[in-house]
């Protein structure tokens, strides 16, 4: 037991490099050794503040190289707490022995993984001269893909919408040292005809994104909406747009954004053009013209917490 070590979201904050942590998570999907079973997903009542709480389980078996479960608790009502909505702990493991090798703090390493993977996805998806992002969201994920995305391509200019207007200042003002400008905005509708990348991270249950707005050429990272009846696109957005997901096997079952558009006939699974495991085999080509709208759907995978654990307990243990 004295052998493991604890990880703080300071540390991560501290020394994650994205391009690293990309090729990290993008080498990870490419060799496609990592058993993941589906995750345990449970809604909880949580009548004190009148909504469900989520608990998830993550686990992931890289055989005899590295193995981990994330625990993880999703309480959308937090903000009257002033706490995170998603709080959890990482349990990474000796994949050998099934020793405990290091007990990682959830929050910084799922948002790091969770942009790191929407801009994995960007560098098949995105138009390789992308440079205009408009970030709807204002919470613990922004600036997390904001950066990320700038990191696969020459942003040159950021907006920032957020119901509340003065976080999407702050978030401004918090990237005031970056290579890019960054500005807040009052409305969506102000920039989401005229960038080149649109990204979308909220507990939003009705769409943001309207497909009447949507322009040839833009890409579309929808990261929140991580329940059946959460959606951040309309039905329009979806037809118009090449569709892509992080995996099949939570992609098409987990999100409203997905699942929704199936149900009522708007697409089908058959749409659903590749996975990161495709993109990143060059299975699927990915975006096939400039003016193609292609749209990502995230919802978080096992194999991306364990490739960002295993990055991270390196960068902590100098191995």
């Amino acid at each position: 037991m004295n052998n493991i070590v604890q990880i703080s979201n300071d540390f991560i904050e501290s020394n994650t490099d994205f391009s690293e942590l990309i090729q990290q998570i993008g080498s990870y999907f490419k060799q496609n050794e990592v058993l993941v079973p589906m995750r345990h997903h449970h809604d909880f009542p949580n009548p004190k503040v009148n909504s469900d709480s989520t608990l998830l389980l993550m686990p992931a078996w890289n055989p005899s190289k590295d193995a981990g479960v994330k625990v993880v608790t999703v309480s959308p009502e937090n903000g009257q707490f002033d706490l995170p909505s998603i709080q959890g702990t990482y349990i990474y493991l000796d994949a050998t022995k099934g020793g405990v090798k290091a007990i990682i703090e959830a929050k910084s390493l799922t948002v790091k993984r969770t942009a790191a993977a929407s801009a994995l996805a960007s560098k098949y998806l995105s138009r390789k001269d992308a440079s205009t992002l408009l970030m709807i969201g204002t919470g613990a994920l922004s600036i997390n893909l904001i950066k990320a995305h700038a990191s696969v391509r020459p942003i040159k200019d950021v907006f920032v919408w957020g119901r509340n207007f003065q976080k999407a200042q702050d978030i401004c003002y918090a990237l005031k040292a970056e290579d890019f400008n960054c500005t807040p905005i009052e409305t969506i509708e102000q920039k989401i005809s005229e960038v080149t990348i649109i990204s979308c991270a909220t507990l939003s249950k009705s769409p943001l994104v309207f497909g009447a707005k949507l322009q040839p050429g833009q890409h579309l990272d929808l990261v929140g909406a991580y329940k059946k009846d959460m959606r951040e696109a309309d039905n329009d957005a979806i037809k118009k747009a090449t569709v892509f997901v992080d995996t099949f096997q939570g992609g098409l079952k987990e999100s409203g954004d997905i699942v929704i558009p199936i149900a009522e006939g708007i697409i089908s699974e058959s749409d659903i053009k590749a996975d990161l495991f495709s993109l990143t085999t060059n299975t699927h080509v990915g975006r096939k013209t400039n003016n193609e709208i292609t749209l990502f759907k995230s919802v978080g995978h096992a194999l991306e917490d364990l490739a960002a654990a295993s990055y991270y307990y390196k960068k902590f243990t100098n191995e």
